[in-house]
């Protein structure tokens, strides 16, 4: 079906380095309508011409060489239209109706990439136009809101312009290949199953490490923090599609509803219960990259007495049939040593083992740097005697389909919202329901005022968040 698509804050940095990128490449591949507009809005005063040079400035720095092709560009660029409006003016939403066709026939879908401040009044300006119709999609970034409260808001002033079906959560992480993996490697083999659970599994760690710092995020980041910035949104989801049931169809509405009950499963983690259970922490200078990178209060944009975590850690527990007793621990900071994101799941020990040099299986599922999944066997070495050794069994996603291109997130993504599929976007209920169970830990931080450790930058955070596994004998994995 015919469609536009409007990208709110078309001059920012996320739609000049992902989304027209991504939209470029499902262009090349002949995956969009042929008659969808891509229409930037900004405040920016821009003649059309030099918002296609804007665009493919910054398309061909995002884009690989040889898939930069000239005459995909040449033929790209004449979907691309650009309107200088003010997103938080009713009146200028009034232009958007001589310019779109949001009929039965041509939708109209809407990406707000912008602050979310302005998530409210661009929804409500689209509804009192008669833009959002029954044929209209809008697509809203994280973070939707900073606390349940300002979450709750948004989703109602969303959702009194548009129906849920009409609404699209985007979480870059669920459209990463490995991620869709994940549910592919726990549903279509009879091999997990039968182990994917407390009586085999000892615990679970999720893993988001970064190197860089706050880089030009300052002012937001200093506002948000570890916690809300990655933690509540993409460490949660990956924790949903770990530990969730299977649905009972892959679709929206099934997946979602299993990733619910797994929120609402989180045992509640308040009081004096976030000492225990929960570290923060801020980086400050050290050595990383062969150079010395500042403290994160000398960061531009930063408060100078800043106390906002750029690291946090979390043992969660989730109090159901299936995972009781299980800890997941939770891990994502800035500055760190290395940057990865990985989810290792540690299974139990044999119940009886027969050789005194034996471990227990290990399964790591890595999402980045390189997307692979590698499971650690024992096996014996080469020679007299039974002397064991972890061996491993490794899938390179990239090598063992090296014949395809691999997708970026975004480019699934917004094909799916092109396509109308919300299984992978986030359902109102789980916005809320994660929320429900950060709002404490947020709580417990200010009434038990517990300020984050430091630790220096390139280093593996603080000596606290390994406390955290080394008081039951384990380890992080890396």
């Amino acid at each position: 079906m015919p469609c536009d698509m409007l990208v709110f804050g078309g001059t920012g940095d996320l739609a000049l380095h992902k989304l027209l990128p991504a939209l470029y490449h499902l262009h090349r591949e002949n995956r969009l309508p042929k008659a969808m507009r891509i229409i930037g809005i900004s405040r920016k005063v821009l003649p059309r011409a030099s918002y296609i040079e804007l665009a493919e400035r910054h398309c061909r720095a995002q884009i690989e060489k040889k898939d930069f092709i000239e005459s995909s560009w040449l033929s790209f660029s004449q979907r691309l239209d650009y309107l200088a409006m003010d997103a938080a003016q009713a009146a200028d939403f009034s232009r958007l109706t001589s310019i779109l066709k949001c009929t039965p026939e041509h939708g109209c879908i809407y990406y707000l990439a912008t602050a979310p401040h302005l998530f409210e009044s661009i929804a409500a300006n689209l509804a009192l136009t008669g833009l959002a119709g029954a044929n209209t999609r809008i697509v809203i970034e994280k973070p939707i809101g900073h606390s349940l409260p300002s979450a709750l808001n948004i989703n109602a002033a969303i959702g009194a312009a548009f129906s849920e079906e009409q609404v699209f959560r985007i979480d870059h992480y669920l459209g990463k290949e490995t991620v869709q993996n994940l549910m592919a490697l726990r549903f279509a083999n009879a091999l997990f199953e039968p182990v994917w659970r407390a009586a085999h599994i000892d615990h679970v760690q999720i893993t988001v490490n970064e190197t860089i710092g706050v880089e030009n995020r300052g002012a937001y980041y200093d506002q948000a923090g570890a916690m809300r910035d990655m933690l509540q949104n993409h460490l949660l989801q990956l924790l949903c599609l770990v530990a969730m049931e299977a649905p009972v169809r892959f679709d929206a509405d099934a997946v979602r509803n299993e990733k619910v009950k797994i929120l609402q499963a989180l045992k509640p983690i308040s009081g004096l219960n976030v000492q225990d259970k929960t570290v923060r922490g801020q980086y400050v200078a050290g050595q990383t990259n062969g150079h010395t990178a500042p403290a994160y209060y000398f960061e531009k944009n930063v408060d100078n007495d800043s106390d906002t975590e750029t690291f946090v850690a979390i043992e969660a527990e989730i109090d159901n049939w299936r995972w009781a007793g299980v800890p997941f621990y939770l891990r994502t900071g800035k500055r760190l040593a290395t940057k990865t994101s990985e989810i290792v799941i540690q299974f139990k020990p044999v119940p009886h083992s027969l050789f005194s040099d034996s471990q227990a299986n290990l399964l790591v599922i890595r999402l980045q740097p390189e997307e692979r999944i590698s499971l650690e066997l024992m096996a014996k070495t080469p020679g007299k005697g039974m002397r064991l050794e972890p061996v491993k069994l490794d899938i390179n996603l990239a090598e063992a389909f090296q014949d395809s291109r691999r997708w970026k997130a975004y480019e699934r993504l917004l094909l799916d919202v092109i396509e109308n599929d919300s299984t992978l976007f986030m359902r109102r209920d789980e916005v809320e329901a994660a929320w429900q169970w950060v709002d404490p830990i947020l709580s417990g931080w200010q009434q038990h005022y517990q300020r984050p450790r430091p630790y220096p930058a390139g280093s593996n955070g603080p000596e606290q968040a390994h406390s955290l596994l080394e008081r039951h004998n384990r380890a992080w994995h890396a």
